[in-house]
C-alpha cells in the first residue's frame, strides 16, 4: 500500500485550515477500506448528471463570453469599458472551456449532443476542439498512470522551481502555438496521411508532458480529420472577412490577449490542483487523492476553478461525480466522521498559498 509523499499537509486547527509541518499519518489497507466504505455511501446519491444545468450554464456562460468579447473588439482600444468586457470576456470563456473537463467524465448518454454544442461556443473558437482532451485526460485518472511518464497531465514540478515557472510563463504563448496548430498544419495533414498521423500522435493532445504520445487509432484519426477541418474553414472564413473589411481586425488582437489570458488562469490552476511529489512510481487511489488538492474558498474561487475543478482531491477520488454535485459531496465527507480529516488534509485556504508551497518545494529540492 503506498501512501502520499506530501510532507507538509494542509490541516484544520480550531476551525482554520492552515499549513502543517507534521509528516502524514500512514494509512493500512484495512483503514483505507473502512474510510473507502463510508465515503462511497456518503456520495452514492450524487453520480447522475443534472442535464439543465449543464446546458443553461454552458449556454448563458457562451453567450456571456462571447457578447464581452465583441464589446471588447467594439470599444475603443485600452478604454476602461475595453478592459473590463476583455476581462469578463476571459473569465467567462475560460469557464466554458473548463466544460471539457466534464465531457471526459460524462458520456452522450447522459448528455446527447453536448459535446457539439461545446465545439460550436466555445471549441472551435477558442481553438481547443474536444477531441484534444477527450481520451487523453482519462489517462490522468488511471491508477498505472498517475505519476508516471504516462501521465499526460503530471510533471514533478516539487522538484523544480524553474520548472514551475516555465511552464506558467509559456502558458501565454499557447495561443500561438494553437494558431500554426490549426491554420498551418491542419492543411498540410488534410493532404498528407503520414503528416496527419504525426499530428494525431505529437499535436492533438491537450497535456503538459511533452514525452506523452496518443494512440492513433482509426477512430481518432478520423475524428481529428473532421475537427480539424471544420476548425479551419471556419477560420479562413474569418480571415476572409476580416480581409475584405466586413470584420475588424481587432478581433485577433482581442482574441490572442483572451485566449493567452484563459490559457495562463489555467496553469496557475493546473500548478495548484497537486502536490506535484510523485517519484514517478504509480500511486494508488489513497496516494493520488493525497496528492491532490481542494480549494473549497468563497465565490470568488468560481473564477480560476470553475465548473467543479475548485474540488480537484475530491474529483479524483470520485471522478464520475458531476461537477454540480461536488460542493455538496465536500460538504459531507469534511463534516463526516471518520474521514472528516482524511479531506480536510487536501483543502488548501488559496491559489496563491498552494503555489508558493509548491515553489518553495522547488526551491528546496535545488538546493539539496
Amino acid at each position: 500500500m503506498s501512501t502520499s509523499v506530501v510532507d507538509e499537509p494542509f490541516l484544520p486547527v480550531n476551525g482554520v485550515v492552515t499549513e502543517s509541518q507534521t509528516s502524514e499519518e500512514e494509512f493500512t489497507s484495512e483503514q483505507f477500506k473502512v474510510l473507502d466504505a463510508h465515503a462511497r455511501l456518503l456520495v452514492r446519491d450524487l453520480h447522475k448528471p443534472n442535464p439543465r444545468v449543464y446546458w443553461s450554464d454552458l449556454l448563458l456562460t457562451a453567450f456571456t463570453g462571447w457578447a464581452a468579447f465583441g464589446l471588447a473588439v467594439y470599444l475603443p482600444l485600452f478604454s476602461p469599458g475595453m478592459v473590463a468586457s476583455t476581462a469578463l470576456a476571459v473569465f467567462a470563456l475560460y469557464r466554458g472551456l473548463c466544460f471539457m473537463h466534464e465531457l471526459s467524465h460524462q458520456t452522450r448518454r447522459t448528455l446527447p449532443g453536448f459535446e457539439a454544442a461545446f465545439n460550436v461556443l466555445i471549441g472551435y473558437p477558442l481553438l481547443m476542439p474536444s477531441f484534444v482532451y477527450l481520451g487523453v485526460h482519462q489517462d490522468h485518472h488511471k491508477v498505472a498512470f498517475y505519476g508516471t511518464s504516462k501521465d499526460p497531465e503530471y510533471m514533478p514540478f516539487a522538484q523544480s522551481s524553474l520548472m514551475t515557472t516555465v511552464f506558467a510563463v509559456e502558458s501565454f504563448f499557447i495561443p500561438i502555438v494553437l494558431l500554426i496548430r490549426f491554420l498551418l498544419l491542419t492543411p498540410l495533414g488534410l493532404i498528407s496521411p503520414r503528416v496527419h498521423r504525426w499530428l494525431v500522435v505529437y499535436l492533438s493532445s491537450l497535456t503538459m508532458n511533452l514525452r506523452y504520445r496518443r494512440e492513433a487509432t482509426q477512430q481518432l484519426l478520423s475524428r481529428v480529420r473532421l475537427h480539424g477541418a471544420i476548425v479551419w474553414f471556419g477560420w479562413m472564413g474569418l480571415i476572409a472577412l476580416v480581409v475584405r473589411g466586413a470584420v475588424s481586425w481587432r478581433v485577433f488582437l482581442v482574441w490572442l490577449l483572451v485566449d493567452g489570458m484563459v490559457s495562463f488562469i489555467n496553469s496557475l490552476r493546473t500548478l495548484g490542483a497537486h502536490a506535484y511529489e510523485s517519484t514517478g512510481h504509480p500511486m494508488d487511489r489513497m496516494g493520488q487523492l493525497l496528492d491532490s488538492i481542494d480549494h473549497p474558498g468563497a465565490f470568488w474561487t468560481e473564477l480560476w476553478a470553475p465548473v467543479g475543478l475548485r474540488f480537484h482531491a475530491l474529483h479524483h477520488y470520485f471522478p464520475g461525480v458531476p461537477y454540480h454535485s461536488l460542493p455538496e459531496a465536500y460538504r459531507r465527507l469534511v463534516g463526516t466522521l471518520p474521514i472528516q480529516a482524511t479531506y480536510q488534509r487536501m483543502t488548501s485556504p488559496s491559489l496563491p498559498i498552494s503555489l508558493k508551497r509548491l515553489f518553495v518545494k522547488g526551491l528546496r529540492a535545488f538546493k539539496r
